[in-house]
């Protein structure tokens, strides 16, 4: 996340002894998803869906779970922390407080709201949490400068999205952009169910971003207007979305990449809402080799500078 190469690179890159900015170089790109059986597992909000899927991808891929939290005003606090996650008992009741929660863990994942992640990392300097993997959206700028202070003494991992397949979606993305150039029109279609709210999907932007990343500026310039109304013409260089709602679809997103003669698309579709627990899981799997440190998808999957 300190440093970003050029897709040009992310092909013929070759291992050098330590980043630019000094630090210890990370340790290798993740290339097996099945994390070590000895990693010691805590998760905030263990009651909430994905504290569930986390907890279970945990158990079932044979991770020691150690602990986990909830709000103060949690009707599950009494609760077992197996049992929430439709596993075995595991005689673990969430805790009030992350340093409780987090107590014995290596790993801390937290997919939860900005002030209780906040809240966690301060705490837990006071336990034995080596890495932190952070699903949490939505922070503000000074909070963002917490959480890289925070990475001073924790090697954290930050993404908004942990599906392996979308973050190597988006890296592709930013390849065939910088490569097709602006002649050709980039469309990014994505397709959710009926019940989600907002439009586009945060994953649909973060591809858009990627795209326009390629092409050496910010989406704000690039996006385009609603394609709606007499005068709707598309505007050239421009970046476009489409959005359908449909059914119990988990999601889909494409990206499409047109000129006058031809036409390349890339897609992802996510098949189970567990893919982004056990991408987490691999991330946390990753991070717990590394040298404190803020990072993120790229840098899990070798697609940032080495």
């Amino acid at each position: 996340m300190r440093y970003k190469r050029s897709t040009r690179e992310i092909c013929s890159a070759r291992p050098r002894a330590s980043r630019p900015d000094g630090k210890a170089r990370y340790k290798g790109a993740m290339t097996d998803l099945s994390p070590s059986d000895s990693m010691r597992v805590a998760v905030a909000g263990v009651a909430g869906r994905m504290g569930r899927q986390l907890v279970g991808a945990a158990l079932d891929a044979g991770l020691t779970v150690t602990g986990g939290s909830e709000a103060p005003a949690s009707e599950f606090l009494g609760s077992d922390i197996g049992e929430l996650a439709g596993r075995r008992l595991l005689d673990l009741r969430p805790a009030t407080d992350p340093v409780a929660a987090a107590s014995n863990a290596d790993v801390w994942i937290d997919f939860t709201r900005p002030a209780a992640t906040l809240a966690a990392l301060d705490s837990l300097k006071h336990t034995s949490v080596r890495a932190v993997i952070i699903g949490t959206t939505g922070f503000s700028d000074e909070e963002e400068a917490e959480i890289a202070d925070a990475a001073k003494t924790l090697s954290i991992v930050k993404a908004g999205n942990f599906s392996v397949g979308i973050n190597l979606l988006q890296a592709l993305t930013r390849m065939a952009a910088e490569r097709l150039g602006p002649g050709w029109d980039i469309e990014v279609l994505e397709t959710h169910h009926r019940r989600k709210v907002d439009a586009p999907s945060g994953t649909a932007l973060m591809v858009g971003e990627a795209a326009a990343a390629g092409r050496g500026k910010p989406l704000s310039e690039l996006r385009a207007a609603p394609y709606d109304g007499p005068d709707a013409k598309r505007r050239a260089g421009s970046i476009g979305f489409a959005v359908r709602r449909s059914g119990g679809v988990i999601g889909e997103h494409e990206v499409s990449f047109a000129s006058d003669m031809e036409i390349l698309s890339l897609s992802h579709t996510a098949i189970d809402r567990a893919v982004f627990a056990h991408g987490a899981l691999g991330a946390a799997a990753w991070a717990v080799r590394q040298d404190a440190g803020l990072y993120d998808m790229d840098d899990v999957l070798g697609l940032s500078g080495n």
